[in-house]
């Protein structure tokens, strides 16, 4: 635990790494004992800025759900941050282009995003989080590193925004559209993703916690133990977490998705500076 002093430094590290576009070593190699807790109260502070400058908030994301990811940065159990109005674009087709300027090394990550049309209830059960929601998207998750090299730990990627840089939303589909079966769905629909003809990845809907349900499921309960959280609103946007590995991207790429087994659009994204 950091006293309130050292949280108000980071914030205003972290503030500074940002407005003037710059990476900085990462704060657990600066700040003895740097944990989770500490990242969590440097992120409500950083959340209560972003509100005091206008920013309105839509949802979550949740971060490190593919325990696939554990091993290779070093964490053991997801994070979640903020997503904003200036962070989230609503596609107007299966296809976008996406300017990464002012990102630092950014990937690439499909995911499955929930919208809810009700609070959900603090639940382990997928269909209690399911009949919260009111429409269903496949997006892409665009993720940034104000680290160098991607090398930090766990409480520093929460200070970053669970490295959130932008989320583009897919066509959202109304879940009374995807039939009886959606809890099977969810969990067994595959995905790939493509960097032009060239299948880089592919994953499952069980990749993420078992199901994207479940996943939302883990971040009511992680909200209800932490004090200074709102637990997830109606009207909230919630992204689950990467299907497959996150990619490398570059301007002039492209890159599109095929999903099967679940109505939803494969996306397509041009990649600009």
């Amino acid at each position: 635990m950091h006293g309130r002093d050292k949280i108000s430094e980071m914030a205003a590290r972290m503030q500074a790494a940002r407005a003037e576009g710059r990476q900085i070593p990462p704060f657990s190699s600066v700040y003895e004992g740097f944990d989770i807790r500490s990242a969590y109260e440097v992120a409500d502070q950083l959340h209560r800025a972003r509100l005091e400058s206008g920013d309105v908030p839509l949802g979550r994301k949740i971060g490190f759900t593919n325990p696939d990811m554990w091993p290779l940065f070093g964490v053991d159990a997801p994070v979640w941050a903020h997503v904003y109005q200036s962070t989230v674009v609503q596609m107007t087709s299966d296809s976008h282009v996406c300017s990464l300027g002012g990102f630092f090394e950014p990937r690439i990550e499909p995911e499955i995003i929930l919208h809810f049309g009700k609070a959900p209830p603090v639940s382990e059960d997928p269909q209690a989080i399911l009949d919260s929601v009111d429409w269903i998207s496949h997006g892409i998750e665009i993720v940034q590193c104000h680290f160098p090299g991607w090398q930090f730990k766990a409480p520093d990627t929460i200070v970053d925004l669970a490295l959130h840089a932008t989320l583009l939303v897919g066509q959202r589909v109304d879940v009374r559209e995807f039939g009886p079966d959606l809890l099977t769905q969810l969990e067994h629909f595959s995905l790939e993703l493509w960097h032009d003809e060239t299948c880089r990845e592919q994953g499952r809907g069980s990749n993420v916690l078992g199901s994207p349900l479940r996943a939302a499921a883990h971040l009511t309960k992680v909200l209800a133990a932490q004090p200074a959280s709102l637990p997830i609103q109606a009207g909230e946007i919630v992204t689950t977490g990467t299907i497959t590995r996150p990619c490398p991207i570059q301007p002039g790429e492209n890159w599109k998705t095929a999903v099967r087994g679940i109505s939803l659009p494969g996306l397509s994204i041009e990649f600009t500076t």
